[in-house]
């Protein structure tokens, strides 16, 4: 098969979908890799090192979707990208179809494959290829949280891990999946204080076991939320619903009840959002102020640490893509579950269900085409 990589161009997006390595794996299974010139410089693997597994570099974005069966990316395709997707051509990339519907549109318009990281899922309902860029936002959520409560950025003014006779910053983290864990990780590292909110009891026992005594669980609640809000120094939301769009836990009217500079963090942005007042940003422009409360909603976070993240990336993609390389897009599925639920989009159908809800779509079943 042959493989396209091109750069990605969504703003301060530095990571590649391909590790040299990864395209080494493939290219030892006979396949050909297209890099576009540069695309995996920011994440600090330049063009020699491709070169130097036998993969060909490209100078451009439209040659590498012309040449290519299946295209690897990290983020969706951008608008300027929509016109250079062939029909029957494979896109193998987190989509987040749920919250964008002009991309669901062109992408059913252009008959593409597409073919989602992000509902990939095992059988124990784990969502491998989500988990390594949880993993990493998750982190960054505490990271970024903790530098915009400084005061010369809006924030409280408060150090999380406050020092000796003064107490810690207070965190709320709503979510006890991957990036809820992580997130509560770092924030009880720092010293905070953590509170972490999920519907799930099981998943309250099981974190109530292992984090440390300064993270506590509540049941995630309306009347709960609203109790804790007022004395939180940062909220973070890590509510995923796999291809769907977010519930708003957070809404517009618990602001009022906020204290000046709290500090908001939404991972799930890029799915819409759990926080009502959010709205996706840029590593350029990573803030907004709303009743002075301070909002960080970057929609790529991991794309800040593209060395990190890249690595992480390849470590879980690689085996699905050799798949899809070795036996094509059908017969993989066909054999592969985990894969079969990563289709969304195929050919003109949206096959995923939470898609077609999402926009009031048709829904077509997904073994029409894997039949």
């Amino acid at each position: 098969m042959i493989i396209g990589v091109p750069i990605e161009i969504k703003n301060n997006e530095n990571r590649v979908a391909l590790t040299p390595g990864g395209a080494l794996e493939l290219i030892k299974r006979g396949h050909t890799v297209y890099v576009q010139d540069n695309a995996g410089f920011n994440s600090g693997f330049p063009n020699e090192l491709y070169e130097s597994v036998g993969a060909k570099i490209l100078p451009t974005i439209e040659a590498v979707y012309d040449i290519a069966e299946m295209i690897m990316k990290v983020k969706e395709p951008i608008e300027s990208e929509y016109k250079l997707i062939k029909e029957d051509q494979l896109l193998f990339t987190y989509f987040h179809f749920a919250s964008y519907e002009p991309l669901t549109k062109a992408m059913i318009e252009n008959r593409s494959v597409c073919l989602a990281y992000e509902t990939v899922e095992k059988a124990d309902r784990s969502l491998p290829l989500l988990i390594p860029m949880s993993e990493v936002a998750g982190r960054m959520a505490t990271q970024q949280g903790a530098k915009y409560l400084e005061k010369p950025i809006k924030g409280k003014g408060v150090l999380l891990g406050g020092v000796p006779g003064v107490s810690p910053g207070r965190v709320l983290v709503l979510g006890g999946g991957v990036v809820g864990t992580q997130a509560a990780k770092m924030a009880a590292g720092l010293g905070a204080q953590v509170t972490i909110m999920d519907i799930n009891l099981d998943r309250l026992r099981y974190l109530n076991d292992v984090m440390p005594a300064n993270v506590v669980t509540r049941y995630s609640s309306e009347v709960n939320i609203r109790e804790l809000i007022p004395i939180m120094d940062l909220i973070i939301g890590a509510v995923l619903i796999p291809g769907a769009k977010a519930p708003n836990l957070i809404t517009r009217d618990m602001l009022k009840d906020m204290q000046k500079g709290t500090v908001l963090v939404d991972v799930a942005v890029d799915q819409g959002g759990c926080i009502e007042t959010c709205r996706p940003t840029t590593h350029e422009d990573p803030t907004f102020i709303i009743d002075d409360i301070v909002h960080y909603c970057v929609a790529n976070m991991p794309g800040a640490v593209p060395y990190t993240s890249t690595v992480a990336l390849t470590n879980a993609t690689l085996p699905y893509a050799i798949q899809l390389a070795n036996k094509g897009w059908k017969k993989a599925c066909q054999e592969n579950k985990e894969l079969e639920l990563g289709l969304n989009v195929i050919k003109g159908d949206v096959v995923y269900k939470a898609v077609a809800e999402a926009f009031d779509l048709p829904y077509v079943d997904v073994k029409k085409h894997l039949n």
